[in-house]
């Protein structure tokens, strides 16, 4: 029956056969959106679409998954994954070089599909790019970009002995191991950020390979929930315990270490750690990475697990301070392993020294603070042994030969909410929400200026644009502000920073109390709400590890874990000379105990992060192309992205005339045209001089 204005109720035919009665207020009819004809349903392109709206894209991929047992499907120039979880068989050779010189909407959609289109447009237009593979937490991500790095191992071999495509390849296995681990949603997580860099020579074959990494979840190392397991090497380390060449490390089988045994499950299943562990070990030594150093890495992480079996006692009249005995056979382990003194580290783990003016006292400290005190240690000697192994890996993957031009491969953590949240999903939520906002920038914002610019009639799309959730975040006086403001007061609690955070931010919509709850807060993100419990936020962020347990790590005799500690005093004291000079008057941290903050070392990370994404973008539109090889050297990017990273906070890049590039605008018949240019303002590129 028609619809007529005015009627309360729309009769529906379905495709049963059924009559639906769909309620209709007359007051301010909303119809259901509109079905796409017959025709259409399955196809391969979303945009091809007559009608584009949610039900109409879930049906599409339903459709797809469902019936025609396809996985990838097209939305312009992204492509849709839904993630089948298990082993399809259309990754082999064949399928590649069935993809290899094909155009992007010629073949059924596939992830070789879009990798050759980066190396199509690499090779044409000279333009270096980048592939950002995103998603929530367990949609395949880390897969995908296994897969893109495989293509492109495949369509630009080498052709030399030294066979660079398998070591770019080999990396995988070693930073899964280290940074991937079994979560409630997904058994191989990665709880990293990795932006892959592929180098190209002239004739477009691979030549060597870049990581960086972003946010390792270092509070995984000392904690995990129900039913989630530590980094994988944990695991495949203890698999082997009974082998004669670990005897050395005195390990014990993973739940009877309290780093590995808390979430419950020490096994995943299809998941052979013993297996793994092979594999792990041969691409250390495919890569280069002799025994001597893969025998260094083995004595660090079975120190870490001894560590974490360290008891600390309450001791004293009233129970208040902290002992461990000197017998503990794990603190020996530790101790042995890493060739520091027992005595001194149970010193500083049961004390802490407070320096005052006229002398220096050493205080016990009680059972809680020396046990975190304890955990703190172990994720600093972790996200040490994590940076020294990327180091390593990064050397390795250099080859002698001049870079011409690169891909870039970002995997970075997905979006995630459990039933519990806390400040490593508030930070990776907000990691998401960047880039998000990178998405919206290239799919919605850039083309629909291009066409403002270009005078061509066209109707806006209003499209969510999550920039006021950022500003919640990182503005002055957002989140990341209060909570580092409330780490720099010695009696400041998680308690007293969510109040501040309800009285400062009470008025933005996007943020939330809950109702049930003193102790939380809700932040509405673009994917979903979140309500994030706000206990463990100042201690996370903080970071703290005491100057006496990092002086105890340098006085080892073990010079790979000594080495560890000086170098973090040396760049400390590099970053003594930035010359930028804070307007906000800065606060003295209390007894060297903090440094810079967790949350503040991510958000320059982020920035640093879609700098890289951005900074080529910008400079391939703004410089000639016969001129943009001469000028714009890969060094010339990573030397602007350090001054991005260095400056990080100044109200603008503030640098040496010496080091100003000149951009060449494209040709633009009057000053008026050229001045209406905008670089948008969010990618602090303010060095770029007009000329």
């Amino acid at each position: 029956k028609d619809f007529h204005s005015g009627d309360n109720v729309l009769e529906l035919l379905l495709e049963d056969g059924t009559v639906h009665l769909h309620p209709v207020d007359p007051s301010k009819p909303k119809l259901p959106p509109l079905r796409n004809p017959d025709i259409l349903v399955g196809e391969n392109d979303l945009t091809a679409l007559s009608y584009l709206h949610e039900p109409a894209v879930l049906h599409n991929l339903k459709v797809r998954f469902v019936e025609s047992r396809i996985i990838y499907t097209y939305c312009g120039i992204i492509l849709v994954a839904v993630n089948p979880y298990k082993q399809l068989p259309v990754y082999g050779d064949a399928i590649i070089h069935a993809y290899s010189g094909q155009n992007m909407g010629d073949m059924d959609p596939h992830i070789f599909a879009v990798a050759e289109e980066a190396y199509k447009q690499m090779a044409r237009n000279h333009k270096n790019q980048s592939i950002i593979v995103s998603g929530e937490s367990g949609a395949g991500k880390t897969v995908s970009a296994r897969y893109a790095m495989r293509y492109f191992a495949v369509v630009s071999k080498s052709g030399s002995q030294t066979r660079v495509e398998d070591k770019v390849l080999a990396s995988n296995p070693i930073t899964e191991a280290i940074g991937n681990a079994k979560t409630t949603r997904n058994d191989n997580s990665s709880r990293f950020g990795k932006y892959t860099e592929i180098s190209f020579d002239r004739r477009y074959r691979i030549i060597g390979a870049n990581m960086r990494t972003y946010l390792l979840e270092k509070s995984r190392v000392v904690f995990q929930a129900e039913n989630e397991r530590n980094y994988h090497i944990f695991y495949q380390m203890c698999s082997c315990a009974d082998s004669a060449e670990f005897k050395h490390l005195r390990l014990l089988s993973a739940d009877e270490f309290r780093y590995t045994g808390m979430g419950g499950d020490i096994t995943i299943d299809g998941v052979y750690d013993k297996k793994d562990f092979e594999e792990t070990r041969q691409t250390f030594s495919l890569l280069g990475l002799k025994e001597d150093f893969q025998s260094d890495i083995f004595k660090v992480l079975a120190a870490i697990l001894h560590l974490g079996n360290v008891e600390i006692r309450s001791s004293g009249d009233d129970k208040s301070s902290a002992a461990v005995s000197l017998s503990d056979p794990h603190l020996a382990a530790f101790c042995d392993l890493l060739c520091v003194s027992a005595a001194e580290l149970v010193r500083w783990l049961c004390n802490r020294r407070i320096v005052l003016v006229a002398e220096t006292v050493v205080k016990p400290v009680p059972k809680e603070r020396a046990a975190a005190g304890r955990d703190a240690l172990a994720k600093q000697i972790y996200a040490h042994l994590f940076d020294c192994i990327i180091t390593r890996i990064n050397t390795a993957l250099q080859v002698p030969g001049k870079q011409h031009a690169f891909i870039g491969v970002l995997d970075i953590y997905g979006f995630e909410t459990f039933d519990i949240n806390s400040f490593e999903q508030f930070c990776i939520n907000y990691a998401n929400e960047k880039l998000q906002q990178q998405f919206n920038l290239h799919v919605f914002k850039l083309e629909q200026e291009e066409y403002m610019k270009e005078d061509i009639p066209w109707t806006l799309i209003d499209f969510y644009d999550n920039q006021p959730v950022i500003d919640l975040i990182e503005a002055k006086m957002g989140i990341l502000d209060l909570l580092d403001e409330e780490c720099l007061f010695p009696q400041g609690t998680d308690q007293s920073w969510l109040q501040k955070l309800f009285n400062y931010l009470e008025a933005n919509p996007l943020f939330e109390k809950p109702r049930l709850s003193n102790e939380a807060f809700v932040i509405q993100h673009f994917a979903d709400k979140v309500e994030y419990q706000c206990r463990g936020f100042l201690e996370k962020n903080r970071d703290a590890l005491y100057e006496e347990l990092v002086d105890t790590m340098r006085a080892s005799k073990f010079s790979f874990l000594a080495h560890f500690f000086q170098e973090e005093e040396q760049s400390r004291a590099a970053s003594k000379g930035v010359k930028v000079k804070s307007a906000r008057p800065s606060v003295k941290p209390a007894n060297k105990q903090l440094r810079t903050s967790v949350g503040d070392k991510f958000r320059s990370s982020l920035s640093l992060l879609m700098g890289t994404l951005n900074i080529v973008k910008i400079l391939n539109s703004y410089t000639p192309i016969d001129d943009f090889e001469k000028r714009v050297t890969s060094s010339f990017v990573r030397q602007v992205q350090s001054f991005l990273q260095e400056y990080e906070g100044a109200t603008q890049l503030m640098l040496d005339t010496d080091y100003r590039f000149q951009v060449t605008f494209p040709f633009c018949p009057s000053s008026t045209a050229l001045e209406s240019l905008q670089v948008p303002s969010s990618l602090h590129l303010e060095f770029l001089t007009r000329i």
